[in-house]
């Protein structure tokens, strides 16, 4: 006797999001990328096909950073010394979009600057066809002061500028929609924040294809469960209708994960936690596909070798619709 499986039919859906430009939209971009519109649970194919599968992007800087691991430089060589030749092997080992970091230090110790952020982008934007998402150290008024101008300087190319935060959230939307770039707004762990923050935005006249949202996770091991809870209940609140949690969500499982005691100490640990490199990959990708799991549509990782064991997963939960 077969077993009828229940489905949900839900009232709402993600909104559908376009990262980048090409050529014919004003930009540059060689390849787009089109996150969200689902209109179920992850994964959920038997009830809705996903129409646009989680996308995997690469973190990297402006010049060689120095609180990375050295597991992780290691991997990126001497590209790590630019940002385009980086950009670029992040292209070449299968991204789909480049995150470039930026933090408080420009060039050696001199405090970041908007001539050097702006030459920064234009050498990643030169040296790859990707989208780019662009993110300021966290800092409103030093944010405010380097993305307003690359902003300015890449008008029609789609990026994505981040952190949209309580604090300066007027000027960044202002800049995104002067230009035709979209905005990543950035919340501590909690639905109401996230939401609150939506609606700021949007009542400045933001479109809603044009905001992803971070709702901030943490790492395997160092919180990840609640993290995981607040992306499960903005995806539930997004299906039943509430227009102000529907947008996309990026997270940044490489940053946390590396960061953790687990990722980041080689010497001095117990025998059964294992081979350095190996752990630091393995906590990456788990924390990512995790994530994944939970309902993000871009995931942002360090490692080369995460790339492949995520983009792996993501085949795999992909290739259920069709079996």
């Amino acid at each position: 006797m077969p077993v009828e499986i229940p489905k949900d039919s839900w009232p709402g859906a993600v909104n559908t999001v376009t990262l980048g430009a090409t050529g014919d939209q004003g930009g540059s971009r060689t390849s787009t990328v089109t996150i969200g519109g689902e209109r179920s649970l992850p994964f959920m194919h038997f009830e809705s096909p996903m129409p646009h599968r989680p996308a995997i992007a690469m973190e990297i800087a402006p010049a060689r950073p120095a609180d990375w691991s050295a597991v992780l430089l290691e991997a990126w060589g001497a590209t790590a010394d630019d940002p385009g030749s980086w950009a670029r092997a992040c292209e070449e080992a299968g991204a789909d979009l480049i995150l470039l970091q930026f933090g408080l230090k420009g060039s050696g110790d001199e405090p970041v600057s908007a001539d050097f952020a702006v030459a920064a982008v234009k050498a990643v934007l030169g040296s790859t066809g990707l989208p780019l998402v662009v993110v300021g150290p966290g800092q409103a008024e030093v944010d405010n002061s380097i993305l307003v101008p690359i902003a300015d300087a890449t008008k029609g190319e789609r990026l994505v500028l981040g952190l949209c935060e309580e604090g300066n959230y007027r000027t960044l939307v202002a800049a995104a929609m002067a230009n035709d770039h979209l905005v990543l707004g950035k919340t501590p762990m909690d639905v109401n924040l996230a939401k609150q923050l939506n609606i700021l935005m949007s009542d400045m006249g933001l479109g809603r294809d044009r905001v992803v949202m971070d709702p901030t996770t943490a790492a395997l091991g160092y919180g990840i469960e609640y993290g995981y809870s607040v992306m499960e209940r903005l995806r539930l609140a997004a299906l039943q209708g509430d227009g102000m949690t529907q947008f996309p969500i990026l997270v940044t499982p490489g940053a946390e994960a590396w960061k953790a005691k687990e990722s980041k100490v080689g010497e001095g640990t117990p025998a059964e936690w294992g081979e350095w490199r190996q752990r630091g990959m393995n906590w990456e990708a788990l924390t990512a596909v995790s994530l994944v799991e939970a309902g993000a549509h871009v995931v942002v990782l360090r490692h080369p070798e995460s790339l492949r064991r995520v983009r792996a997963a993501i085949d795999e939960l992909m290739a259920s619709e069709t079996a």
